[in-house]
C-alpha cells in the first residue's frame, strides 16, 4: 500500500499527523503496518524521537507540540496493534484441536463407566425410601467389561504458534512504544479483547457451551453423562494446547517489556473462558449426590487431577493464581463428592426396600446391580484407595439397630485397604438385604435356594474381576463360598429330609404271637407317601431356576446322591412285598431310572409339563 506523501526531512509531528486518520483524507483507510517497511520503521522512530522528546520536556518542565502528536501516535498505534490481531487472529487450527495422534484426542476414548451403563443391571435412585433405589432400569447380566486402567496422558503441554513470527514482531515493537508512553492499560484492553474472541471460537469448535453452573444442575444426568465425556477431552486440549499457546504468545509479544505485562494479558485474555470451562466441573462437584453418578464424577476428578501439574505451568503467575486455586478446589469437591456418593450407596444398598420376591429364587437385580458397581469400583481403585481413607460408617453408632448387620473389620486391619474394608462392608449389607428379602418366600426350601443363589452370584463376579478379588482377597472369598454351600445344605435339609423320611425302615416291620414281617398296609402307604411328596416336590421346584449351569449340575448330583441310593435300596428290600399284591403300579411309580429322568427337571425355571414335552422331542 503507498504511504501519505513524506520526505525525509520531515519532523517527528509531520510524520505522525501524515498518518492522521482524523486529519488526512488519504490515510484515513490505510494501515502502516500493512505499508513498505522502511515506512513502518519510518513511523516508529519519529514515535521514538516523539518520546524522548516527551522525557526531556518532564526534565525542564516545559511544556511541547510532541505531546498532541505522541496522543495521536498512539490512537493510531492501537489501531495497529488492533488490526494485526484481528488479521491474525483465528481459532486454533483444527489440526491442534483433533490430533488423533495424540491419546488423549482420541474419540475412541470413552469413560470407563460407560461400561456399566452398557451391561450391567441398572437402578434408579430416588429421594423416597431414604434415597433406596427402587426402579430395575435395563434386563441385562453381562459382566463389567475390562475397562481402561487409568485416565492419564502420555503427552503434555504442546503449545502452537498462534500468530506468524512477523505479525508477532510488528505487534512486539508496537506494545514497546505503547507501553512506554503510559498506554499499558489500553494496550492489554486491545490485545485481551480480540484474543478473548479467537478462545471463544476455538471454544465453539470444541463444543464447549456457555452455561452457568445453575443452567448444568438444571439438565438431566443423561445429558449431564454425555458432556462430560466431551469436557474431559476439551479441557485437555484447552489447557494443554490452547491456553498454552495464547501464554506462549503473550510471551513472545511483551518480552523484555514492563514487568508482568504479559501474565496479566494472558490472564485478561483467558480468565473469562477459562472460568466458563471450570463452572461444568464445579457444578457436578457440587450437584446433588447419587449412586449412579460416583463414576463420572471419579472420571472428571482423574482427567482435572491429571491436569494440575500442565494448569501449575500454564497458569504459573502471581495474576493467575485464582485459577490454580481453582482447579485444586474443584478436585477437592470432586474428591468430597466421590466420599459422600459411596456412603450414600452404601446406605441405598442397605436400605433398598423392594418386598416381593423374585420368581423361582433367582438372582435379585439388586444383587446383580451391586456386584457390577463394586466390580466397576474396583477399576477405579487406584483413585479410590487415595480417596477412602476413613473406614465404613459401623461399629457403636449402629450397635443397637437391628437393621443394620454386625460387622467387625479389626479381623481385615492391616491386611486389605481402606477402600477393601468398603467393598466387603458393601458385600455384608448386600447379603444382609438378601437374608430379609428370603423371609417373603413362603417355602422354607425357597428362602435357602434364593441365598444360595445369590452369593454364589457374588462369589463368582468376585473371583471374575481380578482387582476385585486382590482386594478382598482369598480369605474373605473363601467365607463367601462357605456360606453359599451352607445355604445349599440347607435347602437340601429342609427339602429331601421329608423325602427320604418315607424311605425308612421304622414303622414297616411288624410282630406277634401268630406272625412277623412287614406290615404291607404300611408299606403301601409309605410308597404313597413318597409318590405324593417327591411329585409336589417336583412340580414345585422345577419351576425354581438356578441360573448358573454348573452350580445346577453340582445340586442335582447332590440331590441324586441323597435320593437315588436310598430309593434304590428302599425298592430293593420292600419291591416283592408290593408286587405280590394287587394293582402294585399304583404304589411303585417310580424306577430307579425314572427317579433319575425327573432330578434334571429341577432348577430349570418352568413347569414340569414342558420338560417331559422337551425330553419327548
Amino acid at each position: 500500500m503507498e504511504s501519505p506523501e513524506s520526505t525525509a526531512g520531515d519532523s517527528p509531528e509531520e510524520i505522525i499527523f501524515s498518518w492522521d486518520s482524523s486529519a488526512a483524507v488519504d490515510s484515513r483507510d490505510k494501515m502502516i503496518f500493512e505499508s513498505d517497511r522502511c515506512d513502518i520503521d519510518r513511523y516508529l522512530d519519529a514515535v521514538d524521537e516523539l518520546q524522548r522528546s516527551m522525557d526531556s520536556v518532564a526534565i525542564s518542565g516545559t511544556s511541547s507540540s510532541a505531546s498532541s502528536a505522541l496522543q495521536i501516535a498512539m490512537a493510531r498505534l492501537e489501531d495497529e496493534f488492533r488490526n494485526i490481531l484481528l488479521s491474525h487472529s483465528s481459532p486454533i487450527d483444527a489440526e491442534s484441536l483433533t490430533d488423533s495422534t495424540q491419546p488423549w484426542f482420541h474419540s475412541s476414548i470413552s469413560s470407563r463407566s460407560d461400561s456399566l451403563e452398557e451391561n450391567s443391571q441398572e437402578f434408579e435412585f430416588k429421594e423416597e425410601m431414604e434415597g433406596s433405589f427402587v426402579k430395575q432400569l435395563e434386563h441385562s447380566d453381562s459382566c463389567v467389561s475390562n475397562a481402561s486402567s487409568c485416565y492419564k496422558s502420555a503427552s503434555s503441554i504442546r503449545g502452537v504458534d498462534l500468530i506468524s513470527s512477523d505479525a508477532v514482531y510488528d505487534l512486539h515493537c508496537i506494545a514497546e512504544r505503547m507501553i512506554a508512553a503510559g498506554f499499558s492499560r489500553e494496550c492489554i484492553q486491545v490485545y485481551a479483547s480480540v484474543r478473548k474472541s479467537a478462545v471463544d471460537a476455538s471454544f465453539r469448535r470444541l463444543g464447549i457451551e456457555k452455561l452457568g453452573i445453575g443452567d448444568i444442575q438444571r439438565l438431566e444426568w443423561e445429558a449431564v453423562e454425555r458432556k462430560i465425556r466431551r469436557w474431559i477431552r476439551a479441557t485437555r486440549i484447552c489447557v494443554r494446547v490452547l491456553f498454552a499457546s495464547e501464554k506462549r504468545l503473550c510471551e513472545q509479544i511483551f518480552e523484555g517489556l514492563e514487568n508482568d505485562t504479559d501474565d496479566t494479558c494472558f490472564t485478561e485474555t483467558v480468565k473469562g473462558p477459562v472460568i466458563q470451562l471450570f463452572n461444568f466441573a464445579d457444578a457436578i462437584s457440587i450437584s446433588k449426590r447419587s449412586p449412579e453418578k460416583l463414576f463420572k464424577i471419579l472420571d472428571l476428578h482423574d482427567a482435572l487431577s491429571d491436569l494440575l501439574p500442565d494448569i501449575e505451568i500454564v497458569f504459573e503467575s502471581k495474576s493467575s493464581e485464582s485459577i490454580r486455586v481453582q482447579a485444586a478446589e474443584i478436585v477437592s469437591r470432586l474428591a468430597e463428592a466421590a466420599r459422600g456418593i459411596l456412603s450414600e450407596f452404601e446406605n441405598a444398598v442397605l436400605r433398598e426396600p423392594s418386598e416381593v420376591p423374585i420368581p423361582g429364587g433367582t438372582i435379585h437385580p439388586l444383587t446383580r446391580y451391586v456386584m457390577n458397581y463394586i466390580s466397576l469400583i474396583s477399576d477405579y481403585k487406584q483413585t479410590l484407595i487415595e480417596l477412602i481413607v476413613s473406614k465404613p460408617s459401623t461399629g457403636s453408632r449402629y450397635s443397637s439397630d437391628p437393621n443394620v448387620p454386625d460387622m467387625d473389620f479389626s479381623e481385615f486391619e492391616g491386611r486389605v485397604s481402606t477402600l477393601a474394608l468398603h467393598l466387603i462392608w458393601i458385600i455384608v449389607i448386600l447379603q444382609f438385604n438378601l437374608d430379609g428379602k428370603s423371609k417373603y418366600y413362603k417355602d422354607v426350601s425357597l428362602t435357602h435356594l434364593f441365598m444360595m443363589n445369590n452369593v454364589h452370584y457374588i462369589v463368582q463376579k468376585t473371583k471374575g474381576s481380578p482387582e476385585l478379588r486382590e482386594m478382598i482377597g482369598d480369605d474373605y472369598l473363601r467365607r463367601l463360598t462357605g456360606k453359599f454351600r451352607f445355604s445349599a445344605t440347607s435347602y437340601q435339609r429342609a427339602t429331601w429330609v421329608r423325602v427320604l423320611h418315607c424311605l425308612r425302615d421304622e414303622g414297616l416291620h411288624v410282630s406277634g404271637s401268630f406272625s412277623s414281617g412287614v406290615s404291607k398296609s404300611a408299606l403301601r402307604e409309605r410308597f404313597k407317601s413318597f409318590n405324593a411328596i417327591f411329585e409336589e416336590v417336583h412340580r414345585t421346584q422345577a419351576t425354581w431356576l438356578i441360573p448358573d449351569t454348573q452350580l445346577r449340575e453340582e445340586l442335582r448330583i447332590s440331590i441324586s446322591d441323597l435320593l437315588i441310593p436310598a430309593y434304590r435300596s428302599f425298592l430293593g428290600r420292600f419291591r416283592s412285598h408290593i408286587e405280590s399284591g394287587r394293582h402294585p403300579e399304583n404304589y411303585i411309580k417310580y424306577s430307579v431310572e425314572d427317579l433319575e429322568n425327573e432330578v434334571l427337571d429341577f432348577f430349570e425355571g418352568y413347569p414340569a409339563s414342558q420338560h417331559l414335552r422337551r425330553r419327548s422331542q
